[in-house]
């Protein structure tokens, strides 16, 4: 892990505003906070000295845990300050990466929380933005580079208490490659899991569709037209343990997604509030 990476994706969302932030470090150079609002996106280098990894990731005069953030950024593009603490965290109930965390990956995935409550506020450009019973979600990622290809979804903005995160690449192992599909839905307090390790079967993968299916389990997500991810803001990824690799992430971008088991509906709605990445 020398030269590899680590980072942790923390996303705040209440109505029409969505602010996420992202605290890691290339480990062979610097550390960095990436934050993605409904506007724009920046990128902010930090020394590797001013950068702690624990239970609480300290990054400059800013900490992000389980428990909350509290953020003090003041930039010549932006400025953002507050605090917003969590509630009623949902963990998984094992690792999303299954087996395959014993096994040497180019990239380790994980998800703190899939749902939790917020209450707090932060204040970006002068505008302060309440987060209070809000949704948060918190996932990251660690090793040396991304997938070359892959899609990825998330979505809290559903009536229920719900949560949908989806992810299908083409993952580099052991000399050849193979199309891995990581997935969770969580509806009425049930964690319902599609994964390669599971068994999924990916049906369609693209820009504007995935579906999923693994035994009485149907996942379909239908990306809105509008939603090309050209239109998103610019994020740095790892490639080869540096942030050099630039994508696109939208952070408000319209989806329909209907969940399936043994033929019936257990949830279909559209959300114009999804995060999607698609990368080629």
């Amino acid at each position: 892990m020398k030269t590899g990476f680590d980072g942790t994706y923390f996303k705040h969302q209440k109505g029409e505003n969505t602010i996420s932030l992202i605290a890691g470090i290339s480990k062979n150079d610097h550390a960095f906070i990436q934050i993605i609002t409904n506007r724009d996106s920046y990128y902010i280098k930090y020394p590797l000295s001013d950068h702690v990894l624990g239970r609480e990731i300290k990054i400059g005069d800013n900490s992000f845990s389980e428990a909350g953030v509290k953020i003090n950024i003041a930039e010549e593009t932006i400025s953002l300050y507050g605090e917003i603490k969590y509630n009623k965290l949902t963990p998984l109930r094992y690792d999303i990466m299954g087996p395959f965390k014993y096994l040497p990956m180019q990239c380790r995935h994980k998800i703190s929380s899939l749902h939790h409550k917020l209450s707090g506020s932060l204040i970006l450009n002068g505008e302060t933005i309440d987060f209070t019973e809000g949704t948060g979600y918190i996932e990251g990622d660690s090793g040396t580079s991304f997938p070359k290809n892959y899609v990825w979804i998330q979505c809290n903005d559903f009536r229920e208490k719900a949560c949908i995160t989806a992810s299908v690449a083409d993952v580099p192992f052991m000399g050849t490659n193979f199309r891995g599909c990581i997935c969770v839905v969580y509806l009425n307090n049930i964690e319902y899991r599609l994964a390669t390790y599971l068994g999924v079967k990916i049906l369609a993968y693209s820009e504007k569709q995935i579906i999923l299916k693994q035994g009485n389990l149907l996942l379909e997500i239908e990306i809105d037209e509008n939603a090309n991810t050209e239109a998103g803001y610019k994020l740095m990824a790892p490639e080869k343990g540096e942030m050099k690799r630039e994508i696109r992430e939208r952070i408000m971008c319209g989806a329909g997604f209907k969940f399936m088991k043994d033929g019936k509906v257990l949830l279909a709605r559209h959300s114009g509030k999804a995060s999607f990445e698609y990368v080629i």
